[in-house]
């Protein structure tokens, strides 16, 4: 008997540290993908491990009803490190959660139903998330979803100003979309947004599941278009590999939040992850890291392919989001890096190799990716 939701790969690991994954035939793979930027810190990073033992050996688990220290220093920490005054958190379990409270809290707030989202974009998977998800693939066997979605074309600000009225709850935004290809926003189409949403009394929603806490070469990516949100969600990599998410959510919005909870809230395990997770990217300041070597990658990436005249269409991506989009199957490109070279990346479509890697990785890791890719493209 074994899972069904999920297609494994012919891989089985067994352990990893830093930015290597190990095999239980001793194959050391060089992970690039960090299971979709859930591990910033690396694979078994100390930190984050003795705090791990450190909380299990004192409490596992007591609901967010009853105060616990850890909990309360994950609170403060995240309000501290928001962008602007978004210093009221909800925790929960994944960045679909956090995404799901996001919209409950913007309906709640302002009264009103209609959620603006973008094309290619990727919220999540549950029913109210994945309403504002676009690809049709993810959504059709469950409808009918959450209504009250209106999608508008990613980038295009004058598409929307028109669809944003006085009728509007909130805009959702990814900074850098992920799944939909390794997009990033222009910084003046997120500051249009800003002042369109502010103009309407809708709330302004950044989806920063994939690109927060220094993914992008800032601890959050808005900040380098200098916009605050009303709402900022956040997930994958702020645990560093346990289970949480975060809505970060300004005044008017936290409240008149309606009736909201969850069960495991901010358990204080993983908490304790949070909180060293959280400690060690500010301390090692890996944000300026992740933006030295992800231009790095992305300089090598493209010398690469004019060099070796590779079928490469772009390259992109902000810090250590990367996406090369290549004119033949993402796919078996990636099969073939596993397989042949040891080097685990991920897709974002049909036509798009993404690079998530730890931020821990260097120039010389960014070198064995590129020597990979040039021979897996050349073969």
């Amino acid at each position: 008997m074994s899972g069904f939701v999920f297609s494994e790969k012919p891989i089985t690991i067994e352990s990893g540290e830093g930015a290597t994954l190990v095999a239980d035939d001793g194959t050391e793979y060089l992970d690039f993908g960090a299971s979709y930027a859930c591990t910033p810190l690396g694979h078994s990073h100390p930190a984050v491990t003795d705090a791990v033992q450190e909380q299990a050996a004192e409490l596992t688990y007591v609901q967010a009803s009853y105060p616990v220290e850890t909990r309360t220093e994950t609170y403060e920490k995240l309000a501290a490190l928001a962008p602007g005054d978004l210093d009221n958190v909800w925790l929960c379990n994944s960045g679909t959660e956090a995404n799901e409270a996001a919209m409950k809290f913007a309906r709640a707030a302002t009264g009103e139903e209609k959620i603006v989202a973008t094309k290619r974009a990727f919220h999540g998977r549950t029913l109210g998330a994945l309403a504002m998800t676009w690809k049709q693939k993810y959504k059709a066997p469950y409808e009918p979803l959450a209504g009250g979605i209106e999608f508008v074309e990613y980038g295009d600000a004058a598409a929307l100003a028109e669809t944003v009225d006085e009728n509007t709850a909130a805009v959702f935004l990814e900074p850098v979309q992920g799944e939909g290809g390794i997009h990033p926003a222009a910084v003046e189409y997120l500051q249009s947004a800003r002042e369109v949403t502010a103009e309407a009394g809708a709330a302004l929603v950044l989806d920063e599941i994939q690109t927060g806490v220094g993914r992008t070469g800032t601890l959050w990516a808005c900040e380098q278009a200098d916009v605050v949100p009303d709402v900022l969600t956040t997930a994958k990599g702020i645990a560093n590999g346990l289970p949480m998410g975060a809505t970060l959510c300004a005044d008017w919005i936290a409240e008149d939040f309606g009736d909201h909870g969850s069960t495991f809230s901010g358990g204080p395990v993983v908490c304790a992850a949070a909180n060293a997770t959280l400690e060690t990217v500010v301390e090692e300041d890996l944000p300026a890291h992740a933006a030295a070597v992800g231009d790095d990658l992305r300089e090598r990436l493209q010398a690469a392919a004019d060099d070796h005249d590779l079928p490469v269409r772009d390259v992109r991506g902000s810090g250590l989001m990367v996406g090369i989009e290549v004119k033949r199957g993402a796919n078996r490109i990636l099969r073939d890096l596993a397989i042949d070279q040891a080097v685990l990346a991920l897709p974002a479509g049909r036509s798009v190799v993404r690079l998530l890697p730890p931020l821990v990785v260097d120039e010389a890791d960014a070198e064995r990716f590129v020597d990979a890719f040039v021979e897996v493209l050349s073969g």
